[in-house]
């Protein structure tokens, strides 16, 4: 499958690293924050943080999915403000990447830092059908932790 990467920067592939797998085993590249200046997010503040990077997935049958990067979230408080962003096929502008600081101090996020991963995955488009009952399972609809802890 090929990606197509456009830069929306002079600066991606110079003084912003390019999306790159960083290990042959990688599921995912790091995003890299394109900024003209440092961003410094406040204690519980939120910023859209630039990638300079549009993409061009094949088809339908592919999404994009951009996640946190476990080390600025266990060791800065540094997370998605939604959880996991979607890229669907069709969409052509500039990636950005929500970010939130959920430490208590300030973080700021310099030009070029990663900030995120970039994953491509296939998409499963179900037929939905409306049904008065469904299968039983072992589990049933207990959730909430109703299988332990």
């Amino acid at each position: 499958m090929e990606l197509k990467i456009k830069a929306l920067s002079p600066r991606i592939g110079a003084d912003i690293s390019a999306p790159r797998f960083a290990t042959a085993g990688a599921a995912a590249m790091d995003l890299c924050a394109c900024l003209d200046g440092p961003v410094t997010l406040a204690a519980g503040e939120r910023a859209l943080i630039p990638t300079g990077l549009a993409i061009s997935l094949p088809d339908p049958g592919y999404v994009a999915l951009v996640f946190a990067r476990s080390g600025l979230g266990i060791k800065k408080g540094i997370s998605l403000s939604n959880g996991v962003g979607v890229i669907d096929s069709d969409y052509r502008g500039e990636i950005g990447v929500g970010l939130v600081n959920f430490s208590g101090e300030s973080y700021t996020v310099q030009p070029g830092d990663r900030i995120a991963q970039l994953m491509v995955v296939p998409v499963v488009q179900p037929t939905l059908t409306f049904v008065d009952t469904l299968d039983e399972t072992a589990r049933g609809s207990g959730g909430l932790g109703s299988t332990g802890r």
